[in-house]
């Protein structure tokens, strides 16, 4: 049976209006998911705050905290809070809502587009998406060496399509730059709202980044000795955007420490205009294992 993950997530993403600035928000129905990604959070959030928003008006920032695990077996209720509407930026805030408590919190910036000085830093010279093997292919390499638990999940369509340029063993992964990049873009052509392909991009920029801050130390979540996630996110779009094109995804960790990591990430598209750029701190905690009781035999009673 045909699969479309890229239309999957577009309905992912068209979120339900439950009231003027309520909204409720469905997460896929993954037998091995243990958490909401939270790439999904904070589109679907974007979305929400978007759809109380002039629509001469598009995303600059965003800022987000990712508060507790959300459980994907249950909808996602997000509240939009009408900060300010003023003559050129209007501020959202949005609360994400599970089980009755606080799971993320997002504050968003809107403006009117303007005309105004202009620079940017140049993007790294790196090979194109034509010449880099596509992670679907790579990840059927892998899948067989990995443990039977994450293998569902390892090689499940994806509705975003990326080539990464010095890809790790997932398992085994050697020391390496923590300068990362790949290119990506939505699956196949879309035809939606140019907003639609903020939201979309914000929904990819948290699949990679994380990682970032491991490469310096050799380490990876699949060998049960990393406990990683998403604490906080932020974004600026720079220019608008079309995110069924090749982006290059360009990140680095500057620092890693007391159990976390910072990792940026500079977004070009294939003409080498930076689009967005982001930062996000991740938790990056070291596994203790206890080690099992040892139980010695009770000795033999003896002889009367």
């Amino acid at each position: 049976m045909a699969t479309d993950p890229v239309g999957d997530l577009l309905t992912l993403l068209d979120i339900e209006r439950l009231e003027l600035d309520l909204f409720r928000g469905q997460s896929p129905d993954e037998e091995e998911s243990q958490r909401v990604f939270g790439g999904q959070v904070i589109a679907q959030a974007l979305v929400a705050a978007y759809r109380t928003v002039p629509d001469d008006r598009t995303c600059h920032s965003l800022h987000a905290y990712f508060i507790r695990p959300g459980d994907p077996k249950v909808p996602i209720i997000y509240q939009v809070d009408r900060s300010r509407d003023g003559g050129s930026f209007t501020t959202r805030r949005v609360v994400a809502v599970q089980h009755g408590k606080q799971i993320f919190n997002l504050a968003a910036s809107f403006n009117v587009a303007e005309e105004g000085w202009h620079h940017q830093h140049e993007m790294a010279q790196v090979i194109g998406p034509g010449e880099v093997e596509d992670r679907s292919e790579w990840r059927r390499r892998f899948a067989e060496k990995l443990p039977e638990r994450h293998r569902g999940h390892f090689l499940r369509p994806r509705p975003i399509e990326m080539r990464e340029i010095a890809p790790l063993h997932p398992t085994r992964p050697a020391v390496a730059s923590d300068q990362h990049d790949l290119w990506f873009r939505v699956a196949r052509p879309i035809d939606e709202a140019p907003w639609l392909h903020h939201c979309l991009l914000a929904y990819a920029s948290d699949m990679a980044l994380l990682g970032t801050g491991n490469r310096p130390h050799g380490v990876s979540w699949m060998t049960g000795e990393l406990m990683s996630a998403s604490l906080d996110h932020a974004m600026w779009f720079h220019a608008p955007l079309k995110f069924d094109n090749w982006h290059l995804y360009s990140m680095d960790s500057p620092y890693a420490g007391g159990g976390r990591s910072f990792n940026r990430g500079k977004i070009f598209d294939a003409n080498g205009n930076l689009v967005a750029s982001e930062a996000q701190d991740g938790l990056m905690r070291k596994v203790v294992k206890k080690p099992k009781p040892q139980y010695r035999r009770a000795p033999a009673p003896r002889a009367p």
